[in-house]
């Protein structure tokens, strides 16, 4: 077992990690403001002297796991008018795309323990753009593109730095802290560095007055006094570097204008002093926030390093084999990743599947929100909330989250969501299981799950309803652990499943409108995909009948099945949970064909494909015959079961042979469960042979959804000629928009209507697998349609795959199609292997778009790029 596997089984070293957020400001958690307006009441502008209460952001933070204290990297170029403390962008009003964030960084490196970690942060020489990009972009509509840093031509003539920022973990509480600061234009360039500690504040607000100090120790050293932190000493490398210390509070006298108060040094004290040489920190040399203040010259294409430590010991040489460490810890970092790529032959595709767990782990994040007291405000800061306006997650009172938790993007998705977690989790699966499966158990728990069963969104509105993949979750991390570490963990598999099933009855009680087994959910994470709004409250009645929300449900009663017949192979208990889940899937099935008499299904056989109906008051129905991913998500609701693993469960043989004799109508709309395939194999799916082709010859036609690099969110027909729906005198016109968004329906900078999106076609490419493991070559489609090329399945879903991996891999010309042709980050030797993670990709040309370190669901392209686990 190599060594980072060993660190694994010891959890304090996970004591410290890379916990910060990038963005704290903008937030749900710290708006205070009586509308909701979380995105004015803390902003960029103002973060350098606010104070937040729930969490904090920084450069390459790190914290312990409750964040009680912090580390970070600050910079400044002696141009900018403030520190670079903080990575800067667009607000949601802001962007003509929505939330955006406007720097250029890369996560080369980590490791799960964090044992070792790096990044890359490109930072200009010349004065930061920001008035520049808020006024572009505020000019800038939403079918326009967004205007980028790059767009500024700050890195026209090379004048910026490359900052590396490495830590390394002598011990579990021992961090060594290594920036090296290259000067990559023709001219030598000043730049001030600020590694930077603190205390979060949690003792302003009422329940606690303690609070930790760092104060001025010997020379190249701050001291750190708190009771609950094993770290006691923080090291600089340059002795002569000058500590200055100020508070981690609020400058209300600049901030709201209250009254000046001597002697009192805010959070905003250091950038003062660098900047205005103003007298803000604390000549005693003592606060709650220190930094080192080294003030250097690069000379023009020539690198500077420099050290720090934080560190239990005091210790007279803190850099004393400091290389030595380092390099012992970046091979242990190679060697555990060389055992996980040794099938993979590849160095490119090497280096893009590290960089996806790189941003994984860099991912993590504390998160902190007590919607409770968040709701009520706290003894000494009351929240004047106007509850008759608008507050958001007022049913939510119970939720308490002070977690680590996977987070999409630490930028623009400085918050969990439910089912961009489900999708993480796969991935990590491969180097963290334990990280995976108590991911997955967190979201479940009392203090997170709602009493009713409702699993929390995300902070906007923890209410939203997204798609119900925690149970595909659970169990695929299950067999990749299982397939790993050679024993299947039967507890977690147990614990989860006693929770879902609260969640699936939730799913039945509240989003079954008429309790026909054909439901509805709204957005379901999709936003604009829809010709209207589906989170809409229609009226009189009228309700949407989702194509996608049915065949979410058809997927989560097979997966709860699956689940179930895993256990009851060491608890026979649970074949009884089987038959249920067996039934409730038949019963789905059924809905999805005929919703009642003289009505239409989601089927539509003229169209092969599935489609929303829309339900009026007057009893008709209408077909939304809009051709997007809504009707491919019935691929999903697919499972194989061996025949000898229903040898091992009689009972529910016994159950499962009296529905098919006795209800034909049931089984007669399911994939020949009754048929034996190749093998000895039985197929569940809502898709029958001749469904199944017609739904997959529009899906690989590429006048439709096949794209170069992946299957399209929605028909590439609607581009020229789009689709139109009149109810109630209103007209709906959906365009096919293969990048940015031309809505804001739902949400900013969300766009369903044409790009690429890893976790849709990550379940099409699992679901081919699946179909192609009971088909064989008995099944064989045209690749693309209309090609005469016929491919088995199997060979079908590797092809997707592919061409997802080809948004990231060179191309014959040496270009990765996600940079969208930027010669720069295709030739430069100080870009070009670097890889951003988008949340989402240009549906013609693969170019990258909105969040841009989206690791969480698009590192899904680190488990393609690995031959299959489980």
């Amino acid at each position: 077992m190599n060594i980072e596997k060993q660190r694994l089984q010891d959890k304090d070293w996970k004591n410290w990690g890379p916990y910060v957020s990038n963005r704290q400001w903008g937030n749900v958690r710290e708006d205070y403001s009586p509308n909701g307006d979380a995105w004015h009441f803390a902003n960029h502008d103002i973060a350098e002297s606010h104070t937040y209460r729930w969490g904090e952001e920084g450069i390459a933070g790190i914290s312990d796991p409750k964040q009680l204290f912090c580390f970070a990297l600050s910079f400044w170029n002696k141009k900018d008018k403030r520190i670079k403390e903080r990575f800067f962008g667009l607000s949601n009003p802001q962007g003509n795309h929505g939330e955006d964030i406007k720097e250029i960084f890369y996560y080369l490196d980590n490791t799960p323990t964090h044992s070792y970690m790096k990044m890359v942060y490109k930072y200009p020489i010349n004065e930061f753009p920001y008035d520049d990009i808020v006024a572009e972009n505020g000019r800038r509509t939403k079918n326009q593109p967004e205007y980028e840093l790059f767009d500024t031509g700050i890195f026209d003539k090379d004048e910026y730095f490359d900052i590396f920022i490495e830590y390394c973990k002598s011990d579990a509480h021992d961090i060594l802290i290594r920036v090296t600061v290259c000067n990559r234009s023709n001219q030598a360039a000043p730049i001030v560095i600020l590694p930077t500690a603190w205390f979060r504040n949690n003792w302003k607000w009422g329940y606690n007055e303690y609070k930790g100090q760092v104060a001025g120790g010997k020379e190249g050293c701050i001291d750190v006094l708190h009771d609950s932190i094993p770290i006691k000493k923080f090291y600089s490398k340059n002795k002569n570097a000058e500590q200055v210390f100020c508070e981690n509070e609020t400058n209300n006298p600049k901030l709201h204008g209250a009254p000046f108060v001597e002697n009192a040094y805010y959070k905003d004290g250091i950038n003062d002093y660098v900047i205005h040489q103003q007298n803000t920190v604390n000549p005693e040399k003592k606060g709650t926030k220190a930094a080192f203040i080294i003030d250097e010259i690069i000379e023009a294409g020539q690198s500077e390093v420099f050290e720090f430590r934080l560190s239990p010991y005091d210790m007279d040489d803190a850099f004393y084999q400091f290389d030595d460490i380092f390099n012992a810890r970046i091979n242990e970092a190679n060697e555990f990743y060389d055992e996980i790529q040794q099938d993979i032959f590849n160095d490119d595709e090497k280096n893009v599947q590290r960089q996806a767990f790189a941003g994984l782990l860099w991912n993590k994040q504390f998160y902190h929100y007590n919607v409770g007291k968040w709701l009520k405000g706290d003894p000494n800061y009351e929240a004047p909330r106007d509850f008759n306006h608008y507050v958001r997650n007022t049913e939510w009172e119970h939720l308490h989250n002070k977690d680590i938790i996977s987070m999409p993007d630490k930028w623009e998705y400085p918050w969990y969501a439910t089912w961009d977690l489900a999708f993480h989790c796969v991935p990590f699966a491969i180097i963290d299981a334990d990280f995976a499966k108590n991911q997955l158990l967190l979201l479940t728990k009392e203090w997170y799950m709602h009493p009713n069963g409702q699993m929390p969104a995300y902070e906007w509105n923890l209410s939203d309803v997204n798609p119900p993949v925690h149970a595909w979750s659970c169990f695929r991390v299950f067999k990749i652990d299982e397939k790993t570490n050679g024993k299947p963990d039967l507890l977690f598999l147990e614990k989860v499943f006693q929770k879902l099933l609260l969640n699936f009855t939730w799913w039945v009680n509240r989003k079954d409108k008429n309790g026909k087994n054909i439901f509805g959910g709204g957005f379901l994470g999709l936003d604009n995909i829809g010709a209207f709004d589906r989170n809409m409250e229609l009226k009189d009645g009228e309700h949407l009948e989702q194509a996608d929300g049915t065949s979410w449900m058809a997927m989560y009663a097979l997966n709860m099945m699956r689940i179930s017949m895993e256990l009851a192979q060491y608890y026979q208990v649970y074949e009884d949970m089987a038959i249920k889940f067996f039934e409730h899937y038949l019963y789905i099935a059924e809905a999805m064909e005929n919703m009642g008499e003289g009505k239409e299904g989601l089927w539509n056989e003229e169209d092969g494909f599935f489609y929303d109906v829309l339900q009026l008051a007057n009893g008709e129905s209408v077909s939304l015959r809009l051709r997007s991913i809504v009707g491919l998500i019935p691929l999903f609701a697919v499972e194989i079961i061996d025949h000898h693993l229903l040898n091992k469960m009689p009972n529910f043989r016994e159950r499962m042979e009296w529905v098919l004799k006795n209800k034909p109508e049931l089984t007669s709309l399911v994939s020949h469960w009754d048929e034996e395939g190749s093998g000895r194999k039985h197929l569940m799916s809502i898709l029958r042979k001749q469904r199944l082709t017609k739904v997959l010859t529009r899906m690989l036609d590429e006048k439709e959804f096949l794209s170069s690099y992946g299957i399209r969110a929605m028909s590439k027909v609607y581009e020229e000629n789009p689709f139109v729906f009149t109810v109630h005198g209103n007209k709906n016109v959906v365009y096919y928009t293969p990048a940015e968004s031309d809505s804001r329906m739902f949400g900013g900078n969300s766009n369903w209507r044409g790009p690429i999106w890893f976790p849709i076609n990550f379940l099409i490419v699992e679901s081919l697998q699946r179909f192609h493991f009971y088909y064989g070559n008995s099944l064989k489609v045209e690749l693309p349609t209309g090609s005469g090329e016929k491919k088995n399945l199997d060979e079908v879903a590797q092809n997707i795959s592919g061409r997802l991996c080809s948004i990231f891999l060179k191309d014959e010309s040496g270009q990765r199609a996600f940079n969208g042709g930027n010669y720069k980050f295709n030739y430069d030797p100080h870009f070009k292997d670097y890889i951003t993670f988008f949340e989402y990709f240009h549906g013609d040309n693969g170019r990258g778009v909105g969040a841009s370190h989206q690791t969480g669901w698009t590192a899904t392209v680190a488990k393609l790029m690995k031959p299959r686990l489980a």
